[in-house]
């Protein structure tokens, strides 16, 4: 068979687009639900019953952040792993090993004698979030056109921030009905089981559509205009190729990983300082859920339509503007009083992640080749999610030294802006439709 008959084979078996695949695409936005839950659930009780509950004492700040920085850096790091070894053994087997570190974390909640116990449970939903999280994002993007990636992330992301949000509620009602321990027991154990049995039953491994897709570049049958692919790195790049391409040797792509680093000091903020502020202000674990649960609700929903906007009017604009519309929000928090205006602020900064969140992804599938698609939103993912933990660390840091979490406040706003403004000097367009390469 010539590569040309060996290449139309290929194409008729695996179609794409969203319609193409729809149930599929369907299973995995499920999927990216469930992983929203699972770390949606420590983000209402947890932090706000540090103190009271897990033995952390007041004013310790770098304590209290520690369990995010566990997080992030073994997240960040599971994200480099699992894109590389999803193009080894496929994209099915590391989302159903993701699953498989969530499986203790609920009894390590219920049976925690200290805040150690919290800080190692939430290693181990570092290892399920960096796993199964990213392979959500990498199989839809395996599945549609060039023309969606905006719109897939952006659905992949509305529908594990949905997860947050929902969870950031369901749980602070549990914990107020059930106690806090057993609530989130309950919540836990529920969707750890009810993932797992899914993605063993429905979800199928795209890992073959993204070969088909190299199949078709190397044939020369691509279709539309030609991506900026970075011209400095191999057919078949190894890790450290593809990690220094990511960090520093491409422009665009460096400045997209920065910022994706950047914008994760505003969800470790909310993460913990958020409500433990809103706590320390009166308000009850019931209005802690709704308030975060603003924030992840708009920054869900939001992306409905963000993800699909950037589709039309290219990457650099919304990544821009969303990181300095997030910063306002977070400076917004300490400008005003009530839980109407703290949920008003939640909103503004939901909707500037809104607009980070789809268009930062999209931007790295826009200029990654297929043979090395899966690494590169692995990498990109590592040092967005790095994130956390370098914000949990000097969040904790600034606080500390200032005496209070209004300085982490302030810290991540100035971050934010400062971030965006690298973005705008640093980073072309990457829309191939917008910025074609030349013929």
């Amino acid at each position: 068979m010539s590569l040309t008959q060996d290449v139309a084979h290929v194409v008729d078996e695996h179609r794409y687009g969203i319609r193409h695949n729809l149930a599929q695409f369907t299973h995995q936005l499920v999927q990216v639900f469930f992983v929203g839950l699972t770390i949606g659930m420590f983000r209402t009780v947890v932090p706000a019953l540090a103190e009271t509950e897990f033995g952390v004492a007041k004013g310790s700040f770098m304590m209290l952040m520690a369990f995010v920085t566990a997080f992030g850096f073994v997240k960040g790091t599971l994200n480099f792993v699992a894109g590389r070894l999803s193009e080894r053994i496929g994209r099915k087997k590391v989302l159903f090993l993701g699953w498989l570190a969530a499986v203790p974390i609920p009894f390590m909640i219920l049976y925690a004698p200290s805040w150690g116990w919290i800080v190692a449970a939430t290693v181990l939903l570092g290892v399920n979030q960096g796993l199964a999280w990213s392979m959500t994002q990498t199989s839809k993007l395996d599945l549609t056109t060039a023309d969606q990636r905006g719109l897939t992330i952006g659905l992949n992301e509305f529908s594990g921030y949905f997860g947050v949000a929902v969870a950031g509620i369901v749980t602070g009602y549990l914990a107020t009905a059930y106690g806090p321990r057993e609530g989130l027991m309950i919540f836990g154990l529920t969707v750890v089981a009810l993932a797992g049995l899914l993605t063993l039953l429905w979800v199928k491994d795209t890992l073959p559509w993204a070969h088909a897709e190299g199949k078709k570049h190397a044939a020369g049958l691509m279709t539309g205009p030609k991506p900026r692919y970075p011209t400095n790195i191999s057919d078949t790049p190894g890790t450290w190729e593809v990690f220094t391409l990511m960090s520093w040797r491409d422009a665009r792509l460096a400045s997209v990983s920065q910022a994706g680093l950047v914008e994760k000091f505003v969800d470790a903020l909310v993460w913990v300082f958020f409500p433990v502020y809103l706590y320390q202000h009166g308000l009850s674990l019931a209005g802690i859920g709704w308030v975060v649960g603003v924030y992840g609700f708009v920054w869900g929903m939001s992306q409905f339509f963000t993800g699909h906007w950037s589709d039309r009017v290219g990457r650099k604009k919304p990544i821009v503007a969303g990181m300095w519309l997030c910063g306002a929000g977070v400076a917004m928090v300490l400008l005003g009083e009530g839980e109407l205006w703290w949920s008003f602020a939640a909103a503004v900064m939901g909707f500037g992640m809104a607009l980070l969140y789809p268009t930062l992804s999209a931007a790295v599938s826009d200029i990654a080749h297929p043979n090395w698609r899966g690494s590169a939103i692995g990498i990109y993912r590592f040092w967005r999610d790095l994130g956390y933990g370098i914000g949990a660390l000097l969040l904790g840091a600034v606080a500390a030294l200032a005496g209070g979490i209004e300085a982490g406040f302030w810290f991540t706003a100035t971050a934010m802006f400062v971030s965006g403004a690298i973005v705008l000097l640093a980073c072309d367009e990457t829309h191939p439709r917008l910025n074609p390469a030349a013929d």
